[in-house]
Formats: C-alpha cells, sequence, structure tokens
C-alpha cells in the first residue's frame, strides 16, 4: 500500500504513524534508536507490505499490469489502491480527508527530527502539492505516476498506467474494496498486538 493506507491504518498513534511513514526508508533492523511506538510504526507498516504482496485480490490487480509493467506492476496498484481509498474515503473515515491530510502534515512538521534524510527531502513538496488529498483526482495520481516514472529513468513507463486504469476502472476499485476490507481486519490485529505488549 501506499503513503494513505499506511497512515490510515495506524490507528490514532502519532508515533506509530510515524513510524508507519518513514517504514520504507528505513533499512532492515536499522531503526532501535528510535522510539519505542515509532519502531513499532515501522513493524506494523512490514506486516501491511507483507499482507499486501500475498493477497491473491491485490495480486490479481497487478496481473492486469504485468504484460506492460512487470515489477512496477505492484508499485502501480499501491498508487491506484490509495486513490480508491482518498476516493471514498468517507466510507472509511469520520474525519474529512482535507481535515485529516492537513492534520498529518502538522505532524510530520513537529516530529521533523524523527525523519529519515529522504523523507525531509520529500516532504515539503508533499506538503506544498498536497499529494495525499490528491490522490482522490484521477490528475492527482497522473501526477504521482509520471514522478515515479522520472525516478526509473523513464524505463518503467509508469507515466502510461493512468491509461490502464481509466480502461479497467471498476475492476480496480472492485478489487480495492475487498482487499481493503481485509486488509483493515488485519492491520488492526497487528495494530493491538503490538501496542497490547
Amino acid at each position: 500500500m501506499n503513503f494513505l493506507a499506511h497512515i490510515f491504518l495506524s490507528g490514532n498513534d502519532d508515533e506509530i504513524t510515524i513510524g508507519n511513514f518513514i517504514a520504507d526508508s528505513i533499512r532492515g533492523n536499522n531503526y532501535t534508536h528510535l522510539p519505542e511506538k515509532v519502531q513499532k510504526g515501522i513493524i506494523l507498516h512490514r506486516a501491511i507490505d507483507t499482507f499486501t504482496d500475498k493477497h491473491p485480490t491485490f495480486r490479481k490487480s497487478t496481473k492486469r499490469l504485468h504484460n506492460n509493467y512487470s515489477h512496477y506492476s505492484g508499485v502501480i496498484v499501491d498508487i491506484y489502491y490509495d486513490h480508491f481509498l482518498a476516493k471514498n474515503w468517507l466510507n472509511y473515515s469520520d474525519t474529512p480527508l482535507p481535515i485529516f491530510t492537513k492534520n498529518f502534515y502538522a505532524l510530520l512538521e513537529s516530529n521533523y527530527g524523527l525523519l529519515p534524510p529522504r523523507i525531509k527531502g520529500m516532504m515539503p513538496y508533499m506538503i506544498e502539492d498536497n499529494w495525499l488529498l490528491n490522490y482522490a483526482n484521477l490528475d492527482g495520481i497522473s501526477g504521482v505516476l509520471r514522478g515515479l516514472n522520472q525516478r526509473t529513468g523513464n524505463k518503467s513507463k509508469m507515466n502510461l498506467a493512468i491509461g490502464d486504469l481509466k480502461e479497467h476502472y471498476t475492476e480496480f476499485e472492485n478489487e480495492f474494496t475487498i482487499f481493503f476490507a481485509e486488509l483493515m481486519v488485519h492491520a488492526r490485529a497487528k495494530y493491538i498486538e503490538l501496542t497490547d505488549q
């Protein structure tokens, strides 16, 4: 899953949210210097990713893209699924998405010292262009895919994946809905396991 889903699945704990958000920038067990709950957020993130990568519905979505995008298919579906989460946000949260995203950006700024260098470099652009809110519209998703393609030296052709999303929009949305219901249960159980210790 991509940024928005990971943040949402962190419950209401600020430190777990920070850990879940920064986890992709942390290698191996190079996190033991961080506060305990931030560490638990990293562990939660990895549990979410493991569940996602093995899930048959997620794999069904990636298979639709594999011929065109090969090993980038999973990254693309992560982006698609964040789009559907943002688009259907009020089905999952009582807090409107603009407020949720504003609160998250404030959380990042107040915990700046905990952020890895890559996140610190990305954060101003994320906030200025309001990536999380813009996941809800296709122009925002198109921009994310263009940016990812540029980061691969234009080799991945991920910029073209907006066309695949439009062509198979209903199928991807239905798959997201099925998958995310199960992911929420899994992530909540993992959250309880980590925070009850």
